[in-house]
C-alpha cells in the first residue's frame, strides 16, 4: 500500500482547510515517542515545542497510555453534568490539595484554556457582581472571542475580530524590562479615565508570558496586585495554562510567589499539559468565589471527558515519581548556559530569560540592538531542516522558546543543543 508524502498532504491542506489555521512544519506527523516525532516519510525530529507546552511528560508515555485504555475500556462519555464519576471528583481533590495554598478551595473542569479563562471570569463576576477586567500587555489567555479579547496581542490573534467585549483594559506588564512604578500609574490611570475599581470583577495574568515572550513577573508586582485586589475586592486570577504541571521548575508558577513574597492567587487556570494530550483544563479557585455561580452555571458537554480524567491522573503520578519540575530547572539551566556563553560570539542573542525549564532566548539586531524578527525566522528554519522543532514568540515575534518535553533523555536533549548552536550560528 502506498503511503502519501508530504507534498500530496500539503496540497490537500491547501484545498481542504482554512487559511487562518496558521500552521509551523511543512510535513504531517506519523508518530512520535517521549521527544521525538516521526513525520509520514519518516524522517525524524527532536521536539523542543511540545504541542505548546502540552507535553511535559512527553508524547505517548506508557503511564498515560494505560490509564487512558483502562478508562476507555471502562465508559468514554456520560457527560459530568448527566451521570457523573468519581474520577472527576478525585482529581478535583488532588488539584485543590496541590495548588499553592492551605485554604479552601474547589475545582471545575473543561476543555481547554480558553474555555478555563472563560469561566474563570464568569466566576468572578458572579462573585463580584461587577464586570469590569484588567489584563496586561503582551498577553495571552486563549483565541475563543472572550478569552482573545483578554489577550495583549493584536497580531495575529485580534486583528479582522472585533468589535470585542467592552469593559476589558490593559496596562503594561510588570516583568524585567518594565519598571513597576510606570505600570502602577498606568493601572491608575485606567481607574480615573476608564472605570472605577468598584467595578472591576478581576485582574488577570500570566506568572510567565506565554506568547508575550516568555516575560516573568517581578514578585513586587505580584505583591502589589495582591494589595490592590484586596483593597478594592477584586479576584485575582493567575492563568497558569502555559506555565503548571513543572514547566518552571515547580508544580506551578505561583508557588515561586507564595515562597518569595506570600501571594497565593483567589483562581488559577489550568490546562496543556495536565492531561498530557488528552483535552482538559480546570479552573481552582477560593471556595467562597468558586461556589457563587448558580446551579447549571457552569459545565460542557465534554467538560472533564472521563478520558482525559483518567489521563491526568496518571500525569500527576508521572510527575511525583520522575521529580519533573526539578528536572524542568536542571534542563532549563542547561539551556541558559549555552545561550549565555554563545552570547559574545553571537552578538544577535539578546536577553535570555525564564523560570525553570520554561526558558527562551530574544534575538535582536546585533548594530542597533532592535528585534529581529527575520534572524529569528531564520534560526527557527534552519532547525526544522536539521531536524529539531522551535517556537517563537513575543510581541515582536523575535523570540525563541523553549518547550521540550521534561521527561527529555539526556543524550537527545544534547543533540537538541547542538542543533540550536548550530542553527543560530548559521542563519
Amino acid at each position: 500500500m502506498s503511503r502519501s508524502t508530504n507534498e500530496q498532504v500539503l496540497a490537500r491542506k491547501a484545498a481542504a482547510t482554512p487559511r487562518g489555521i496558521g500552521v509551523m512544519a511543512p510535513f504531517f506527523a506519523d508518530r512520535a515517542v517521549g521527544a521525538e516525532l516521526w513525520d509520514i516519510e519518516g524522517r525524524r525530529y527532536i521536539d523542543f515545542a511540545g504541542g505548546i507546552a502540552v507535553m511535559n511528560v512527553g508524547h505517548g508515555h506508557p503511564k498515560v497510555i494505560a490509564a487512558v485504555k483502562a478508562q476507555l475500556e471502562r465508559f468514554s462519555h456520560t457527560c459530568y453534568q448527566v451521570v457523573p464519576y468519581e474520577g472527576y471528583i478525585s482529581l478535583a481533590e488532588k488539584l485543590n490539595r496541590m495548588t499553592p495554598g492551605t485554604h479552601e478551595k474547589k475545582t471545575a473542569f473543561f476543555s481547554t484554556g480558553a474555555e478555563a479563562v472563560e469561566n474563570a471570569v464568569k466566576i468572578a463576576r458572579s462573585h463580584t457582581k461587577r464586570g469590569g477586567l484588567i489584563a496586561f500587555g503582551g498577553a495571552f489567555h486563549g483565541r475563543s472571542l472572550f478569552a482573545v479579547s483578554l489577550t495583549g496581542k493584536v497580531q495575529p490573534y485580534k486583528a479582522g475580530f472585533g468589535p470585542f467585549p467592552p469593559e476589558i483594559y490593559h496596562a503594561p506588564f510588570p516583568c524585567e524590562r518594565t519598571r513597576l512604578d510606570r505600570v502602577q500609574d498606568a493601572v491608575q490611570h485606567i481607574f480615573k479615565a476608564d472605570i472605577e475599581p468598584a467595578r472591576v470583577a478581576a485582574v488577570i495574568f500570566e506568572p510567565v508570558q506565554g506568547e508575550g515572550g516568555f516575560n516573568v513577573i517581578q514578585p513586587a508586582a505580584v505583591k502589589w496586585l495582591r494589595e490592590l485586589c484586596d483593597e478594592h475586592g477584586i479576584v485575582m486570577i493567575a492563568d497558569e495554562v502555559q506555565t503548571g504541571f513543572g514547566r518552571t521548575g515547580r508544580m506551578f508558577a505561583m508557588d515561586h510567589y507564595l515562597d518569595s513574597v506570600g501571594v497565593v492567587p483567589d483562581i488559577m487556570t489550568i490546562a496543556k499539559s495536565l492531561a498530557g494530550g488528552v483535552p482538559l483544563s480546570a479552573v481552582t479557585g477560593k471556595t467562597a468565589i468558586m461556589d457563587a455561580p448558580p446551579v447549571g452555571g457552569l459545565g460542557g458537554t465534554y467538560a472533564g471527558s472521563p478520558l482525559a480524567i483518567a489521563a491526568a491522573h496518571a500525569v500527576i503520578d508521572v510527575m511525583r515519581e520522575e521529580k519533573l519540575p526539578e528536572r524542568g530547572a536542571m534542563l532549563g539551566g542547561r539551556v541558559k548556559a549555552l545561550l549565555e556563553g554563545l552570547r559574545p560570539a553571537l552578538p544577535r542573542i539578546g536577553a535570555v530569560r525564564g523560570l525553570g525549564g520554561m526558558m527562551a532566548v530574544e534575538l535582536i539586531d546585533a548594530a542597533t540592538g532592535a528585534p529581529d524578527a527575520d534572524y529569528t525566522r531564520r534560526v527557527q528554519a534552519e532547525a526544522l531542516k536539521r531536524g529539531l522543532i522551535l517556537l517563537t514568540c513575543g510581541v515582536n515575534a523575535n523570540v525563541v522558546r523553549f518547550l521540550f518535553p521534561l521527561t527529555i533523555a539526556e543524550p537527545l536533549f544534547d543533540e537538541g543543543l547542538v542543533i540550536l548552536e548550530q542553527s543560530l550560528r548559521s542563519a
